[in-house]
């Protein structure tokens, strides 16, 4: 099967009113190419490892549409037999009524052919076994070979959301969790994605885990990584929503209840988010933190003194910085 993607160089301001108007001629899904920052929350709400800082924003926009081509080369839109002349004209057509009214950029439009793509497992090729220490991070398509068979083995499949432990912030996170997890301690993770805090939690000898979330696609990563590592339904719950701000989701996590609360998340939300968290903490737990560029860490560590907590560790790895605070008892 082929594909014929009609690609558009316009501007980021004329993105969704492109998209809008094509959509109406039957060109659906539209695959988005700029340099547009994200926005703190945009990355809070996102389940993949921490990004760094992409390139400068140039205000230049390429949106791609994509028509399956017929074994006999035609193409078919909104279920009438097309060619591919008859929707770059047609979509030339709208992008010119656009420019009648409004800045589209350059505007211009090229049109290729792309092999058939497996959209939803192309992206495995990109994510293999490694090892953090003695723990083998493994996705379910590989193997454990001979001479990994004496690590602590954890399965995970990034899935919809992510945090496979390939990040510098992650590992910080697991080396503190190594170090400070004692047998039976309850853990709370903040923004666990995946769910591979809590879980490793687990497997270092923690009695149970609590995890939340902004975003409902976390269920379905969790529960399967639950079931990939053999965790118990009951020894890890997963909550959804805002601790920051919603009374209920801190009632529901509860209070003074956690040995050990762990946040690898952008330091934008650990500021809000440390005042807040003491309150789950037992007198003496200690406080993970990760998800902070070096140039964060003095922010980061006057929110931790200022909530009352005592700092005992500053990692770093790469240009990240790993924080573990405890609260006094």
């Amino acid at each position: 099967m082929k594909w014929v993607k009609f690609r558009i160089k316009t501007i980021t301001e004329a993105e969704d009113i492109i998209i809008s108007a094509l959509y109406d001629i039957g060109l659906e899904g539209a695959q988005i190419e700029d340099k547009v920052p994200l926005t703190a929350f945009e990355k809070e709400e996102m389940f993949v490892d921490i990004l760094p800082d992409g390139p400068e924003d140039d205000g230049i926009a390429y949106l791609s549409f994509f028509v399956e081509e017929k074994e006999d080369g035609g193409l078919v839109l909104n279920g009438e037999e097309n060619t591919s002349e008859g929707i770059l004209k047609n979509i030339e057509a709208e992008l010119e009524a656009l420019r009648s009214f409004m800045d589209i950029g350059e505007g211009a439009v090229t049109v290729g052919e792309t092999e058939d793509i497996d959209w939803i497992n192309n992206w495995k090729q990109y994510f293999h076994q490694f090892t953090i220490d003695d723990v083998l991070v493994i996705p379910s398509w590989e193997e454990i070979g001979p001479q990994d068979k004496d690590k602590l083995v954890l399965h995970i499949d990034p899935g919809t959301a992510f945090g496979t432990g390939m990040h510098d912030t992650t590992q910080l996170c697991i080396r503190a969790l190594r170090k400070f997890i004692t047998p039976r301690a309850n853990l709370l993770d903040v923004g666990t994605g995946s769910g591979i805090l809590a879980i490793l939690s687990l497997m270092f000898g923690a009695k149970a885990a609590v995890g939340t979330d902004l975003d409902p696609c976390a269920i379905e990563a969790v529960r399967e990584n639950k079931e990939a590592n053999g965790i118990p339904e009951d020894d890890f719950k997963l909550i959804i929503g805002n601790i920051i701000i919603e009374k209920e989701i801190q009632d529901q996590v509860g209070y003074e209840c956690y040995d050990i609360v762990t946040a690898n998340i952008l330091a934008e939300v650990l500021v809000p988010l440390t005042p807040v968290i003491v309150h789950q903490l037992k007198k003496g737990g200690i406080y993970i933190m990760s998800g902070i560029i070096d140039d964060k860490e003095q922010t980061v560590t006057q929110a931790v003194e200022a909530a009352g907590l005592e700092v005992l560790e500053v990692n770093y790895q790469g240009e990240w910085v790993g924080i573990v605070a405890r609260k006094p008892m």
